[in-house]
């Protein structure tokens, strides 16, 4: 693979869309961030580990991207997600926009925007459209999953 930011960004999404955790995990750097709206702040290990997480437990799962811009070593790209969310059962299509900044061939910083108000509408249905928009249910997803997450990384 070719180490200039677009080749590393086609390679992350292609192995997204074949679902292979620890190929994405691979392709970033060892002190790399993340951060989106449900997983604000990780680091290190903890990016890989969500990785493989999320394709481990992801069903129905379909990915398209499309890179929109490289700027130097910064490339950002739309993607969306169709699969189903395992705690409903509820089918989910989330957009996203992310920001990926590539070092030597690796993800150094990586940021995914999306609206989590509409994701907590399709994914917990009723609950999420009456309550997904107040800042301490959504805090309480984020611990949620930060605590998925931890439990996670424990047992793996």
């Amino acid at each position: 693979m070719s180490a200039d930011p677009r080749s590393v960004a086609d390679a992350f999404y292609g192995a997204f869309a074949r679902r292979e955790g620890a190929a994405m995990a691979a392709l970033y750097s060892d002190n790399a961030t993340f951060s989106d709206p449900v997983f604000p702040g990780l680091r290190g290990a903890e990016v890989g580990s969500m990785w493989k997480m999320l394709t481990e437990r992801s069903r129905d799962f379909r990915l398209t991207h499309k890179i929109v811009e490289v700027k130097g070593n910064v490339v950002v790209v739309d993607w969306e997600a169709h699969y189903t969310f395992s705690a409903t059962g509820r089918s989910v299509h989330n957009i996203i926009r992310g920001e990926l900044t590539i070092e030597n061939g690796k993800i150094v910083a990586h940021v995914d925007h999306f609206d989590l108000y509409r994701w907590m509408r399709m994914a917990l249905g009723p609950k999420g459209v009456l309550l997904g928009w107040l800042p301490p249910v959504q805090a309480a997803l984020r611990g949620k999953a930060r605590a998925g997450l931890s439990d996670y990384m424990s047992k793996h």
